[in-house]
């Protein structure tokens, strides 16, 4: 039975917000948010499961505007009241600016922490206080470590991406976050999946939640084309080269397992005709930001990036997925189309799979429930070596030395014409009455220039000094 999405004005959200979602063109709430939104703001700590692209930043962006303006407070020097952890760069700043649109008309101080950036303009955002912190965890400990940030005081906590964090090994340093907090606040959680793992992180500091779980764990969103190509691992870039000569693949996204990989398929493309740019953790983040803004505005046709980066895309109008590699985590192959078909728009994914990436093809239909299309691509072996007769490989057993193959396959040549021809004419000839083809073939072709029989390679002889002693003598003549 499908719920009725109660309208982003019937749920009594702060008229501040309300002009920021009709400026922006939102009136009607997805699903996790209709059924996320009002019990956030009443307080509950709050456990959501659903798909990515779903909206599930504003499902946790617009209570906690709504309850920092009901309480309005002056920011204490380095806290934070509300602190929102997230697993990667890009994914941070994006939920940032998420904050600063809907809240642009209340006033609200945000700032983003991350690595691979300078501390300072860090440390002075946070010297005068925040109402709202994004952060990833690595940097956040190096500020609390310094005592540049106290979160003894912080109101609200949300982990975003819980499952990523647990592949990315982030599950202590969320502990250590969460011990230096007080026990009173609320917890939000919010993933796409759900692992055992992440479920006892949740029953350890969640108190009471209300679950809201759109969809069945892992599940993909029904608006995107999906299907997989059957590919030799050799075979993949020029497939992937081919199908950019397809005009509806206006905006693409590539996935590969390795940060090695994904500059090399970028380079493939580009040397290709293709504009392409890569993002990885190798990247410094003046790159990743320079290479991800070139793709918003269109100016890059193909963006590859690995998993790292795989939840942290979020541009508008991407047509095509492509998994170039198909992911370890069956999980990841969730996020990584989740890129495409966002917010009610209709998109594609492309799977390559070599033969030895079926086991992970299989885990991937069995996680999803769902068996994908696919297809064999064209191959590009050569065609079968000519294997020649018994009679032309009795003479060829043993060959010539290298420096002078090149001159008796040269001298043969003659030989062997003459003996295809003489096997050709000869092929209604009785057994009895026939000659040899290679004693034929032999007898009239002509003598040749020089003698075709290897020659032992002579090794040069090496003037030795006269001071060298016997025994250096003796093993330069010994060889």
């Amino acid at each position: 039975m499908t719920k009725t999405l109660i309208p982003f004005a019937d749920m009594g959200l702060n008229p501040a917000l309300l002009q920021a979602l009709t400026s922006e063109g939102y009136h009607t709430p997805t699903p996790i948010q209709s059924q996320a939104i009002p019990d956030v703001m009443k307080g509950k700590d709050l456990l959501g499961i659903a798909q990515t692209g779903t909206g599930k930043t504003a499902a946790f962006a617009l209570p906690i505007l709504h309850r920092l303006a009901a309480d309005r407070k002056a920011p204490v020097p380095r806290t934070t009241r509300a602190l929102i952890l997230s697993p990667t760069r890009e994914l941070a700043s994006q939920i940032a600016d998420s904050f600063k649109v809907y809240g642009a008309h209340l006033g609200f101080r945000v700032a983003v922490i991350f690595g691979g950036v300078k501390y300072g303009g860090q440390e002075r955002a946070l010297q005068q206080g925040l109402d709202i912190l994004v952060a990833t965890p690595g940097r956040l400990l190096d500020h609390v470590q310094q005592k540049t940030l106290d979160l003894s005081t912080t109101e609200i906590f949300v982990l975003d991406e819980a499952d990523q964090m647990l592949d990315l090994g982030f599950v202590k340093p969320i502990r250590q976050v969460v011990s230096r907090m007080t026990a009173r606040r609320q917890n939000l959680f919010f993933s796409a999946t759900m692992p055992t793992e992440i479920g006892k992180l949740a029953g350890e500091l969640l108190k009471d939640p209300v679950k809201v779980q759109v969809t069945p764990q892992a599940t993909t969103v029904e608006r995107i084309n999906q299907s997989v190509i059957i590919v030799e691992q050799g075979r993949k870039r020029a497939l992937l080269s081919e199908m950019f000569a397809d005009p509806a693949m206006t905006r693409c996204l590539v996935f590969t397992k390795t940060k090695h990989g994904a500059d090399k398929v970028a380079a493939y493309l580009e040397a290709g005709g293709v504009e392409a740019g890569a993002i990885h953790g190798n990247k410094s983040q003046s790159q990743r930001e320079r290479a991800l803004e070139a793709f918003k505005k269109g100016k890059l046709r193909v963006l590859v990036a690995t998993d790292i980066a795989a939840r942290g895309i979020d541009v508008d109008g991407v047509s095509h997925v492509v998994n170039f590699e198909l992911p370890f985590v069956p999980e990841a192959y969730v996020h990584r189309i989740g890129r495409t078909a966002r917010a009610g728009a209709d998109g594609s994914a492309v799977s390559f799979c070599a033969p030895d990436e079926m086991k992970l093809l299989r885990d991937i239909e069995r996680v999803t429930r769902q068996k994908l299309k696919a297809g064999i691509a064209a191959t590009t072996r050569p065609w079968r070596r000519w294997t020649p007769p018994s009679w032309l490989r009795a003479s060829a057993r043993r060959p010539p030395c290298r420096t002078t193959s090149v001159r008796a396959a040269t001298d043969a040549a003659p030989a062997v014409a003459a003996a295809t021809a003489i096997r050709t004419a000869t092929a209604c000839v009785p057994k009895a009455a026939r000659v040899s083809p290679t004693a034929f073939a032999a007898a009239a072709s002509p003598a040749p220039s020089r003698p075709t029989a290897p020659s032992r390679r002579v090794r040069p002889s090496i003037p030795w000094p006269a001071n060298a002693r016997p025994s250096h003598r003796w093993k330069a003549t010994s060889r």
